[in-house]
């Protein structure tokens, strides 16, 4: 695989193109554009990566289709994600709008879900993970995921964690849209230095919810 150089300055437009016509014979008729423009340089980017974060591995451009009522064939987006545990890890993505990077817990199972709680209501673990979303908010992270409306049953409501409590997922993830660095190859600089900044949320998620 060649060396990551930058995303080609086309990528975003091929994505805003296919949301206008998401069908299978323009993309047929555009499937080259696909491989130059989006599969290929994510996926040098990836692999340029790997080796601090893990194998990541690129979501695949076909939307499953069978139980939805949306019968676009097509994902407007392509996503990569190293993954450290099940539903735990780092995140890229590029779509019409641009870069962008997140990490953290996006799937979950119950026992994961009481897991989460367990350490967010403890005070040594609940108060470092507070304090990493401190960080993640004041470098521009945006702290997303599943939530309920109200603090779980069995804490009480004026838990000094009770937003944190209330995640069913939890994710951090921050858009960086085109910028000037987007076609050169301090992308691959750019990247790397926001999952360095997303690893202690990783790490914490990884030693309280991977179950090992």
């Amino acid at each position: 695989m060649g060396d990551f150089e930058g995303f080609p300055a086309d990528g975003p437009e091929f994505y805003a193109a296919l949301e206008e016509n998401n069908t299978r014979e323009w993309w047929l008729e555009h499937k080259g554009d696909y491989e130059s423009l989006i599969r290929e340089p994510m996926a040098a980017l990836l692999d340029e990566l790997s080796e601090e974060f893990g194998a990541a591995k690129m979501f695949r451009p076909q939307r499953d289709i069978r139980f939805s009522k949306d019968k676009s064939p097509y994902k407007t987006s392509q996503g990569g994600f190293a993954a450290s545990a099940e539903g735990i890890g780092h995140y890229l993505h590029l779509d019409a709008a641009g870069l962008m990077v997140g990490g953290g817990f996006h799937a979950h199972t119950p026992d994961q879900v009481t897991r989460l709680r367990d350490a967010v209501d403890a005070p040594v673990s609940g108060v470092e993970l507070a304090g990493i979303i401190d960080e993640l908010t004041s470098a521009g992270f945006r702290i997303e995921g599943e939530k309920l409306l109200r603090v779980p049953r069995g804490y009480p409501v004026d838990h000094p964690r009770a937003e944190l409590l209330k995640h069913k997922s939890l994710t951090a993830g921050k858009m960086f849209g085109v910028p000037a660095w987007f076609s050169t190859a301090e992308a691959l600089q750019n990247v790397r230095a926001e999952w360095r900044r997303l690893t202690p949320l990783v790490d914490w998620l990884n030693g309280h919810l991977s179950g090992d």
